[in-house]
């Protein structure tokens, strides 16, 4: 029998680690039948946070009634990996266990020790890479080091072959263990209910979301993309995070929308999607090669860099009580939904590190703690981008007027009045110039909607000062 351990990977189609394990030991253990489980780990847990646990856990009931369809079962457990997966191989006898490659340091040092475990007992152990198209260290730059600039990076992973989706086992496949342990509930497991309301978890979302998505806004996407108030992205990063889809259906499924896109420009807008999908990976090698980016800048700054320490500024970020009314609504949204459009989510990270000069790791602390879609390769890359600390980062002096990001994106602040009712009814010039009324007009506009904590001009001059003593330019 062989184990197979799930954790990023909540689906039964195309999940590579189940259907498959090819890392070169003897192939009689492919024949094997293969008994799932799924571990809640305490040091695991110990990163989590509600929106992401409710996530799973209606993900992984959606499983289980997949595999108890096919008179087979989840087994779900509680306790430290190494040592439930070694008490389950026993208790079942098992000579192998498969699990999906993990990225992050945190991850790879908890499989270490499960394969350190396994192997002690003479138990094989199949790790697949299985979350990207291409494993870490398989695209690097002509001298063999990984790709620290994205645009060289796409070169490269937009034209390499990609595998193809894979089916999900048969029920002759699957062992038919007895077991009545109910999966745990966010009380059970410590968790708060989360006070945003989470999207419905499992493959079969999953499957429905690839589908509309593909359908007909992916082929909006290039021009729609950067709009918070459409409906024009594909809100696919829970899925994936959690790994309910799998990326070579994704991909599959994109690549049959660009076959048959209605022309030219449709097709560039299928295209553009891809490269959300690239940098993604890129992403994750980032991660694999440098753990620590997780803590600590990934660019080495001459100096420090002096955020400051503004806890009362910090708490109204993530409040969305700043007085800039695109960055509130952004982080208004997150408490909502547990979810921030891409471009708002660039654009508040931008705000806390350039205007409230306070350090990217809140920022990402705060995400962490707040999104579905959190996962450590994306939310940090995102986060260093912003800051300029991180891989191909936006350069020091490139700083986002939050006014004008609002006034570009949202023009007609439809996405601002959603989620920020004190300006529903105030007109889209007021709200975009909300900085330049005064007191008295702010009173009269919208009196529960308050002023704007900074001034963006003297900080955004702040913030390049600071940057340049980090690089050693202003040392007087």
């Amino acid at each position: 029998m062989r184990l197979h351990w799930h954790r990023t990977d909540l689906r039964p189609s195309d999940n590579l680690s189940l259907v498959r394990p090819d890392d070169g030991v003897a192939r009689r253990t492919g024949d094997d039948p293969i008994l799932p489980v799924y571990v809640f780990d305490p040091r695991i847990l110990s990163h989590a946070a509600p929106p992401r646990v409710a996530f799973v856990l209606d993900s992984l009931a959606a499983l289980r009634d997949w595999y108890r369809q096919r008179e087979s079962d989840l087994v779900v457990v509680r306790g430290r990996a190494p040592d439930e997966l070694a008490r389950l191989a026993e208790a079942y006898d098992a000579d192998s266990v498969s699990w999906a490659q993990a990225y992050s340091g945190l991850g790879r040092r908890r499989d270490d020790r499960v394969r350190e475990r396994l192997d002690g007992m003479g138990v094989d152990t199949h790790v697949v890479h299985d979350h990207l198209h291409h494993e870490p260290g398989s695209i690097t730059t002509n001298q063999g080091e990984p790709y620290s600039v994205y645009s060289y990076f796409w070169k490269k992973w937009k034209d390499r072959e990609k595998q193809g989706s894979v089916q999900a086992p048969g029920a002759d496949r699957l062992a038919s263990p007895e077991s009545d342990t109910p999966i745990p509930t966010l009380d059970d497991l410590g968790f708060d209910r989360p006070e945003a309301e989470i999207p419905p978890g499992g493959y079969m979302a999953a499957r429905h979301r690839l589908n509309d998505f593909c359908s007909g806004p992916i082929y909006d996407y290039e021009d729609a993309r950067d709009d918070p108030s459409a409906a024009a992205t594909s809100r696919l990063s829970a899925h994936l995070a959690h790994g309910t889809v799998g990326v070579r259906t994704l991909h599959d499924r994109v690549v049959r929308a660009r076959e048959t896109a209605p022309d030219d420009a449709a097709r560039e807008a299928v295209e553009t999607f891809r490269g959300e999908l690239a940098w993604r990976e890129f992403y994750h090698h980032v991660l694999y090669f440098n753990p620590e980016v997780v803590t600590e800048n990934y660019r080495d700054y001459e100096n420090p860099i002096e955020w400051r320490d503004d806890p009362e500024a910090l708490q109204a970020w993530k409040d969305g009580e700043t007085g800039y009314p695109i960055v509130d609504a952004g982080m208004r949204q997150l408490r909502a939904e547990a979810y921030m459009h891409n471009r708002v989510r660039m654009i508040v990270a931008s705000f806390l590190t350039k205007d409230l000069l306070l350090d990217w790791r809140d920022g990402y602390d705060w995400f962490r703690r707040k999104l579905v879609d959190h996962n450590p390769a994306n939310n940090n890359g995102g986060w260093q981008w912003a800051a300029s600390t991180g891989t191909d980062a936006q350069p020091y002096f490139r700083i986002f007027n939050p006014m004008t990001q609002g006034e570009r994106h949202d023009p007609d602040a439809e996405y601002i009045k959603r989620y920020v009712p004190e300006l529903r009814d105030v007109a889209p010039d007021l709200i975009h110039g909300w900085h330049e009324l005064s007191p008295t007009q702010r009173r009269r506009t919208a009196p529960e909607y308050p002023a704007p904590i900074v001034d963006h001009s003297e900080r955004r001059e702040q913030a390049l000062a600071m940057f340049e003593r980090a690089r050693g330019e202003d040392e007087d």
